[in-house]
C-alpha cells in the first residue's frame, strides 16, 4: 500500500479543521497509509527583516528535511509550483506510485520554506495563487488526495 506522508509546520488548533482532517484520514485509510507529522513553528516577531525571515525559514526547513524518508517522492507546496487539475493530480499520484512507495507533501510555515528545501523537493505544487491559512491548505490537500484516489479507482465522488 502507498504511504502518504504530510509534514507540516504548526499545529491545528481549531476543532472544525481537526474534524475535517479526521474525516479525510478515515476516508483515505481505504487507499493508503497516511502519516501527518506536525512540527513546531518558530516564533515570528512583530517586526521582521530579511535576516529574521531567512533564519526562521532555515530552522523550520532543516527540521522538515530531517523527517523526509530517503526513498520518498517529495512535493513541496509553494506559490511558484505547478497547478494541476484533479484529474492530472490523480494521474501524477498514480504514476509516482509505480516507482515510489512513499510520497511526502510538505506544508511550510507562515513565512514559507528555505531555498534549500525547495531545491530538494522533486516537485513544487500550488493549489491556488491566493493565500490561505496553512490549516485550510492541509484540508485542501487531504481532500484532493481523496479525490485523486477516487478518480484512479474509477469511483464516483460528488463532493
Amino acid at each position: 500500500m502507498l504511504h502518504i506522508n504530510i509534514i507540516c509546520i504548526g499545529k491545528i488548533k481549531e476543532h472544525f479543521f481537526k474534524d475535517a482532517i479526521s474525516e479525510y484520514e478515515k476516508r483515505l485509510s481505504k487507499y493508503c497509509t497516511l502519516n501527518i507529522l506536525e512540527l513546531s513553528d518558530e516564533p515570528v516577531p512583530n517586526t521582521l527583516n530579511s535576516n529574521i525571515i531567512q533564519n526562521i525559514k532555515s530552522i523550520e526547513s532543516k527540521n522538515i528535511l530531517s523527517h523526509i524518508k530517503k526513498d520518498s517522492y517529495v512535493f513541496c507546496l509553494d506559490l511558484t509550483g505547478k497547478q494541476y487539475s484533479s484529474e492530472e493530480f490523480s494521474a501524477k499520484i498514480e504514476n509516482i506510485s509505480l516507482t515510489h512507495s512513499n510520497i511526502t507533501f510538505i506544508i511550510g510555515g507562515t513565512l514559507g520554506v528555505s531555498k534549500e528545501l525547495l531545491e530538494k523537493a522533486n516537485e513544487l505544487i500550488c493549489f491556488s495563487k491566493m493565500t490561505f491559512p496553512h490549516q485550510l491548505i492541509r484540508v485542501f490537500l487531504l481532500e484532493q488526495l481523496f479525490r485523486a484516489f477516487k478518480i484512479s479507482n474509477h469511483e464516483i465522488y460528488h463532493h
